[in-house]
This record gives structure tokens, C-alpha cells and sequence, in this order.
């Protein structure tokens, strides 16, 4: 009796370092450098197991860790539910929130559009404290960490970058930029690398707050870039896609579309030789990541905002007509989509062969083989 009740909690126990072991969705776009990859293979032909109502349209992107979702919606509210779609807690912030959280040794950082920046713990959430900006946030935390100290970073519209203490919520250092920051900020070889609507993509070093370098993009980037070799690969406004050589501290190829002038507003994947983005002219584009050739692109129906997720072998896409889809990597042929139905503005997470993401329904949906 005893041999058989131990066989069971070892059993138990193994399916449960399965799920904690798996790998987690933390932060946008899944690590520091934004690269939106993933090592599992996406599923295909699956359907909704759940979903969970909030009270207004999601924007920002699910993250996942230690078996918990925890997305933020513009209703105001921050959601941490369980893998069975049950409301853990929540948590009021008084006004919309669009960024996606970070998840980071047991807490959540989440920025709202009042221009609060919240820390929470993760298992109760209990606040930890509350950073006041000028203006709004909008993109999503990023982490950086030397020795004992840990500090988020996060842009703002009120032109400033902000480093704070993870710990206490205080004021590290703020860069100032000419213009608004919408998106995320890559943390790279101890830098701070980001976009605004000034035109610039920034290189600060986090360690002083001082500017190391600046290039010129011409042009408003509203999303956010992904680095990889010292590479930066960014979207702007006016349709046009650069990557940008960090060291010569220029941009090292440009791509522009010859019939359309529509905006990235999603941010690239980085895997291998292709950078993976979508645009809102519909297409999801492949491109060459020494040259910027074009490999291959699809027509996704309808504008594309929510960045993609790359595995070995697939892309999972979403576009604001509602609908997931999954193309194959190497042609960017169409291996399955589904029919969601409201808008999705921001990418899926993929974690134990299910997907989570939110909707413009105000829908946190979970897919996956039933």
C-alpha cells in the first residue's frame, strides 16, 4: 500500500515539473532582446478549450510563468488566472492598459496609461509599489540586472525612458528623446535599445542612463526592435523596415515597400536567417536577415498588428479581422488558421502546446487539442 501511495506522488510530482519546467512566456515577446521565438513546434488543428471575459477590449499580450497568465486589459484591470481559465486575482489600476506585463522573480510589472508603472506579487497580488511618469506607458517593461540589483526599464510618452529599482520602485535614471516611446525597449549587451516617434532608434547604456549612440530612422517607430549579432531589425511608420549595424552605428540595409506606405506597428521575429514581420497592408513579410531580400510573404486578409511567434518550423500570425493562423517557415504557405473572430491586436503565447491570447472582445482565449 505504502510502495503504490509513493508511485503516485512521484507521478504527481513528475507532471508537475513537466509544467513548471516548460518553457515560460515572461515578457514580451518571450526575452530581453524582443526576438519572439520559441523552441516547441506550434500545434495545428486546434480549438478553444476556454476563455474569460474581462470588460473591455485587450491589447496587450498574455505572459505566462510558474503555470500562471497574467494579462492586463483596457478595462483597467490586471488578470492573473490559472491554466484552467480561473480568476487567481486582480487588480484595479483606474485606466486602460495596453502594454504587455513583465513577469520577473516572482513579480509583475505592468504600466497603465495614466502613466503608472505597478509592481505586484505574483502568487497574491499584493502591490509592491507604484512609479508615477509625465505621461503614459504603453509599451511593455523590459529587466535589466548587475550583481544584486535588478531594475526595469520601460519608455514613455512623456519623451523619457525610465529606469527603476525592481526592488523599491524608485528612480534610478531618465533619458530624455524628442518625442513619444510606444514600444518595448530591447535590453542588449548591457544597452537599452528603442525606437520613438522622434525618428531615432536610441542606444543608452543602462549602467550610466547616457546616450552611447543614435541613428537616424527618418520617420516614426511606433513598435519595437529585435537584436540579434548586434543587429538591431526595426519597423517605422511610413512602411519601411531597416536593420541597423550597432557597431558601424548606421543602418545596414532598408527595405520599402513599392506599393504601400502602411506602418509596422508589430515587431519582428528573429530566427536563424529570417526576420518574420507582419504589416498593416495585410502581409506577413520573410525577409533575408544579411540582405533584406524578400523570401517570401502572405496575404493574411486584413492588417496585421500583433507581432509574430516563430518556431523551428512555423509562424503563428494574427491579424484584426480575428483570425490565427500558422504558416510554414521555409515557403509561407498557409498550414492551418482559425477563425477567432474579433480583432487581435497583439501576438499569441504559445506554452505546453496551448495558445493564449486576448482579444478585442475583452476575451482571454486558451487553444489547444481537446
Amino acid at each position: 500500500m505504502n510502495t503504490r501511495f509513493i508511485f503516485i506522488v512521484l507521478i504527481i510530482n513528475q507532471l508537475s515539473l513537466i509544467n513548471i519546467n516548460a518553457q515560460p512566456w515572461s515578457m514580451f515577446r518571450g526575452n530581453q532582446s524582443l526576438l519572439g521565438v520559441v523552441k516547441e513546434e506550434i500545434p495545428s488543428d486546434i480549438d478553444i478549450l476556454w476563455s474569460f471575459k474581462t470588460e473591455d477590449e485587450i491589447k496587450a499580450s498574455p505572459v505566462i510563468a510558474d503555470n500562471k497568465i497574467v494579462v492586463g486589459s483596457t478595462d483597467g484591470v490586471v488578470y492573473c488566472l490559472n491554466f484552467q481559465g480561473k480568476l487567481l486575482w486582480k487588480f484595479a489600476t483606474g485606466t486602460s492598459i495596453e502594454g504587455t506585463a513583465l513577469i520577473l522573480d516572482g513579480n509583475v510589472f505592468v504600466g497603465n496609461l495614466y502613466g503608472t508603472l505597478y509592481s505586484f506579487k505574483l502568487e497574491t497580488g499584493e502591490k509592491n509599489w507604484e512609479y508615477l511618469a509625465e505621461n503614459q506607458f504603453s509599451g511593455a517593461p523590459n529587466y535589466w540586472k548587475s550583481g544584486s540589483k535588478t531594475y526595469i526599464v520601460i519608455g514613455s510618452y512623456d519623451y523619457y525612458l525610465h529606469c527603476v529599482d525592481a526592488k523599491t520602485g524608485k528612480n534610478v535614471w531618465k533619458y530624455e528623446t524628442n518625442n513619444y516611446i510606444n514600444g518595448a525597449v530591447s535590453i542588449y549587451n548591457n544597452k537599452a535599445i528603442f525606437g520613438g516617434c522622434d525618428g531615432l532608434v536610441h542606444v543608452v547604456d543602462i549602467s550610466t542612463g547616457k546616450a552611447d549612440e543614435v541613428v537616424e530612422v527618418g520617420t516614426y517607430v511606433a513598435g519595437s526592435p529585435s537584436i540579434i549579432d548586434n543587429i538591431a531589425f526595426v519597423g517605422d511608420y511610413d512602411g519601411g523596415f531597416a536593420s541597423i549595424d550597432l557597431s558601424a552605428k548606421k543602418i545596414k540595409w532598408r527595405m520599402a515597400s513599392e506599393t504601400s506606405t502602411q506602418p509596422f506597428i508589430a515587431s519582428p521575429s528573429v530566427y536563424k536567417e529570417k526576420v518574420i514581420v507582419g504589416n498593416r497592408d495585410k502581409f506577413i513579410y520573410c525577409l533575408n536577415k544579411n540582405d533584406g531580400k524578400l523570401l517570401w510573404k502572405y496575404n493574411s486578409g486584413n492588417q496585421v498588428d500583433a507581432s509574430c511567434v516563430v518556431s523551428p518550423t512555423k509562424v503563428l500570425a494574427a491579424n484584426m479581422r480575428g483570425d490565427l493562423f500558422v504558416l510554414n517557415l521555409k515557403d509561407g504557405k498557409l498550414d492551418w488558421n482559425y477563425e477567432l473572430g474579433s480583432m487581435i491586436y497583439s501576438n499569441p503565447v504559445l506554452v505546453n502546446n496551448k495558445l493564449v491570447v486576448g482579444a478585442g472582445d475583452g476575451n482571454i482565449y486558451c487553444l489547444g487539442k481537446k
